[in-house]
């Protein structure tokens, strides 16, 4: 019995002995940085960034393969941090959020069949996509609403989700989730959307839908600032180039493009204004008037709250005023 006891504890101070020379000998050293940047992270462990988790991503940003605006749930307070705390320097920060591309609720959509079975949206698409005739529409069970970590989102009286941008930090859960990909990350501050995903042609999208896309090219003839193209069938806006004047969205012949920044607002020409003419120029309603050199005025009864000139103005003399817009004609 003493021999087995002597036996066992030989052995374990053997292993003990083993295992501390391994531990020497395959010993890594850690960067004692890593620790300071785990607690600056959000430690949501979302994966948006590409990595499994939140220490992850601050491995890779010692290791120089990814920059500090790659954690977007963190925004912009996370990012300043990093860079102040890793001495790098970072330009603007934009801000994304997830934006729905479909506006084909279930009022406006036409309905082939009904669907009887879990209501999860990939669910229903493997069976034949809820009924909706449209197969590129929102599936509209909450799929994405379920996996939103952050409360994000909601379904509405549509079965349509509506993203909440105050709480969505851009995590991606809900991109992917969606079998249909009608859900996207563009920046906050776009607020003009083609709300369809749609390629089918016009005749076929009439059928099924009472907004979506039917490829007429309006849009792109009125932009002012060539942010709008066509491509099989569907418009697409380029969020960096538009100017959020909400043009294509007055146009729109099915409602499909969205503003989000209505009730827009006339503006008003300040005594700064010098004369330039620029502001008459790009404004596409002859919503401005006046000579060069002189103060230019608006005609409130003509101006949409576009904004086009807001953006031209070289001098800022143009800011929204309290009159209504009203809708182009």
């Amino acid at each position: 019995m003493i021999e087995a006891v002597v036996s066992l504890t030989g052995l374990g101070f053997i292993a003990a002995y083993g295992l501390s020379l391994a531990s020497k000998k395959f010993h890594v050293e850690v960067d004692p940085r890593l620790e300071t940047i785990e607690g600056i992270l959000p430690g949501l462990n979302c994966g948006a960034c590409g990595y499994a988790g939140c220490s992850g991503f601050a491995e890779g940003l010692l290791a120089g393969d990814v920059e500090p605006t790659g954690c977007a749930p963190g925004g912009e307070g996370t990012v300043k941090a990093l860079a102040d705390f890793l001495g790098l320097e970072v330009g603007a920060v934009i801000r994304n959020v997830a934006t729905l591309k479909c506006g084909g609720g279930c009022s406006k959509a036409v309905y082939e069949a009904e669907y009887d079975g879990v209501e999860d949206c990939r669910a229903a698409v493997l069976l034949g996509g809820a009924g909706k005739a449209c197969l590129y529409s929102c599936v509209g069970y909450g799929t994405c609403e379920r996996v939103c970590p952050f409360d994000a989102i909601v379904m509405n009286d549509e079965d349509l989700p509506v993203i909440d941008p105050d709480k969505c930090t851009a995590c991606n859960k809900c991109v992917v989730a969606c079998p249909r990909n009608v859900l996207v990350l563009e920046p906050v501050a776009h607020q003009v959307h083609v709300r369809c995903s749609s390629t089918d042609t016009g005749a076929r999208t009439k059928k099924v839908c009472q907004v979506g896309c039917i490829g007429c090219g309006i849009c792109e003839k009125v932009c002012p600032v060539n942010a709008i193209v066509q491509d099989n069938n569907l418009a697409s806006i380029h969020p960096a180039t538009c100017v959020e004047c909400g043009i294509c969205a007055a146009n729109c012949p099915t409602d499909s493009i969205t503003d989000g920044m209505l009730p827009r607002r006339a503006v008003f020409i300040s005594d700064l204004c010098n004369g330039c003419t620029i502001c008459a120029k790009v404004c596409p309603y002859d919503a401005i008037a006046g000579e060069a050199k002189e103060l230019h005025v608006v005609n409130p009864g003509r101006c949409t709250g576009c904004r086009l000139c807001v953006e031209r103005c070289p001098v800022e003399a143009i800011s929204t005023g309290a009159a209504p817009a009203r809708k182009a004609s």
